[in-house]
């Protein structure tokens, strides 16, 4: 499989590609949700509809240049959060992110949509990890790559610094090994 397909499930949850036409839907998942998101999501800080436009927008480059694979995260129908495959941690290599509404967390969703992204990165050719990036600070995001069987490698510096603000701006790096790493 050279990318995943538009649509991806995994128990309670299906996965469907984020579309430009979208929007109306976008506008309102983080609306709803900023509150939730401000403490580590930069985005949600300065949301709009014309940001939203253009993460949309982006979302359906990316696709079609193989950069990165955005879903928008349903159960029962409802789109009740997003999330990623994306090719930025070198090659061989896919990283995941994930976000959901406030009203959807804590039921495991997050866990199963990540799983289904591990499920389609395995399949993908040359990828041989995957992984989860988070500030030390939300350990709600090490559970779910915990779940998963990731194995935490690496807490670095963000050389920028805290990018939201309950950002300590130290990122945990979680790791899965899909294929024995190349030889050097």
């Amino acid at each position: 499989m050279e990318q995943p397909t538009e649509i991806l499930r995994s128990d309670q949850v299906e996965l469907r590609r984020w579309r430009v036409q979208d929007i109306e839907i976008l506008d309102r998942l983080i609306t709803e949700t900023r509150d939730h998101l401000l403490p580590w999501m930069p985005f949600a800080a300065s949301h709009d509809w014309k940001q939203g436009e253009e993460f949309l927008t982006r979302c359906e480059e990316e696709w079609a240049s193989g950069q990165a694979y955005h879903y928008a995260i349903t159960s029962g129908g409802v789109v009740i959060g997003s999330c990623s495959l994306m090719r930025r941690i070198g090659p061989g290599g896919l990283d995941i992110g994930y976000w959901l509404h406030h009203a959807w967390t804590g039921k495991g969703l997050a866990t199963m949509a990540a799983a289904a992204l591990v499920d389609a990165g395995r399949r993908m050719p040359g990828i041989d990890r995957i992984e989860i990036h988070h500030d030390e600070a939300n350990p709600a995001s090490g559970a779910v790559a915990r779940r998963l069987g990731f194995t935490e490698i690496e807490r670095v510096q963000v050389p920028e610094g805290p990018a939201a603000p309950c950002e300590t701006g130290i990122d945990v790096i979680w790791r899965l090994q899909t294929r024995p790493s190349p030889s050097p």
